[in-house]
């Protein structure tokens, strides 16, 4: 079997996404000037520059688009979180809502575009 445990942007303001995802993700990253590696239940996120990837692997970003990617995190209560973002700054692409699905969820981008989305299962969902 296949076990799925990270996934892996890849940026050219390191910086810049590093930080993004230290305060919405609450989580500190490991790393140096070339990537930074968060730690969240069920699987990490990485971030690495653009460049260290294009030493590892020559030609391995050409082509490669910026804010293709949806990431999806679970979260206690979407509320509180989406109240969090926006004393964050972060931009809101939706605000929360609840799907037929059973999940409440609120949608916003990182500096990259990427969609990021915080959800929760609602009561009877």
């Amino acid at each position: 079997m296949i076990s799925f445990n990270s996934v892996c942007l890849i940026t050219r303001d390191l910086p810049g996404l590093r930080d993004f995802y230290r305060r919405v993700l609450r989580v500190a990253p490991e790393g140096d000037e070339t990537f930074a590696v968060f730690g969240t239940a069920g699987a990490q996120l990485t971030v690495f520059i653009a460049q260290g990837m294009e030493q590892m692997a020559p030609g391995s970003t050409a082509g490669a688009g910026r804010g293709g990617s949806v990431l999806e995190f679970e979260v206690e209560d979407v509320d509180q979180e989406h109240a969090r973002l926006l004393a964050l700054g972060v931009p809101i692409v939706k605000p929360p809502t609840t799907q037929p699905w059973g999940l409440r969820s609120v949608w916003f981008r990182d500096p990259e575009g990427n969609l990021v989305n915080f959800y929760a299962p609602v009561d009877g969902g």
